[in-house]
């Protein structure tokens, strides 16, 4: 295993761990299905970083797509349904714990930091950000250019989780920061979330010709595919296994629209929720 994602995804999950002994999430089956969310997302993550798919992902376009997907839509809803932010700040000390939330919340040099993040979590912001980076790093030139390096394969990566969390964060209700919309409108923005895929899979599916010189390339491909197929199966897998997480919680968020009662912005945070200090 490369040490980089292995040392990440085990620290994220030791702080949630040792989070876990304090009274932040509660106990009983909602604690324990958020454990089991929390968990399978750092599992996911390390799937899609660790051989053998970041492996295949050097030889197969679709295996490579099938990496996106995970980290663009499996992995950030399953980590933020454990609602990990409260939890993963209480191994620390109390002291620097304070210091750092009054730092935060109050202080001067960290307003832009406060600005920022309330207007990142806007959802029409969130789902802009996450579309750009899902165009800009499928353009031939950026894509050619992350299979060759390293480092720029690593930025890649970054701005996909780092854009899906700003995104799903706030629709899902993660904790501190909340999207304040009716649920119908939560499903809006998740059914909207598709397009950008579905474009993108549509442009791969109809190219005459292979788009990424990186792979067009290769001498051989897993199951013998020329490096057109290849690129027609990634299109599928972004078109449908790409749009499948958005279109549940859509649905999802329709029936909490339909019970009684529903459909009101989200309550305030409980106060277990913000015991951050």
């Amino acid at each position: 295993m490369s040490a980089p994602p292995l040392l990440v995804c085990v620290a994220a999950a030791a702080l949630y761990a040792l989070g876990g002994h304090g009274r932040v999430g509660g106990a009983g089956r909602g604690r324990r299905r958020r454990d089991a969310a929390f968990y399978s997302g750092v599992l996911v993550l390390l799937a899609a970083l660790e051989p053998p798919v970041d492996t295949l992902a050097d030889r197969s376009f679709a295996m490579h797509m099938t990496q996106h997907v995970l980290l663009l839509t499996v992995a950030p809803p399953l980590l933020l349904l454990g609602r990990p932010w409260p939890r993963m700040w209480m191994p620390f000390p109390p002291t620097a714990r304070r210091a750092a939330a009054r730092g935060l919340a109050h202080g001067r040099s960290t307003a832009w930091l406060r600005l920022a993040g309330r207007t990142l979590a806007r959802p029409p912001v969130a789902l802009a950000a996450m579309s750009a980076a899902l165009a800009v790093w499928h353009l031939p030139a950026l894509y050619d250019a992350a299979i060759e390096s390293g480092a720029v394969h690593v930025l890649e990566h970054l701005s996909f989780v780092g854009t899906a969390l700003l995104f799903w964060g706030p629709l899902l209700e993660a904790p501190p920061v909340r999207a304040r919309v009716d649920h119908l409108r939560r499903a809006a923005w998740f059914a909207l979330a598709c397009l950008p895929g579905w474009v993108l899979a549509l442009v791969l599916a109809y190219a005459s010709t292979p788009l990424y010189a990186a792979y067009a390339s290769l001498p051989h491909r897993p199951g013998g595919l020329s490096a057109l197929g290849d690129q027609q199966v990634a299109a599928g897998v972004m078109w449908v296994p790409g749009s499948l997480p958005y279109l549940v919680a859509a649905v999802f968020f329709v029936y909490r629209w339909l019970e009684p009662g529903p459909g009101a912005p989200a309550a305030e945070p409980r106060p277990e929720e913000l015991s951050w200090t």
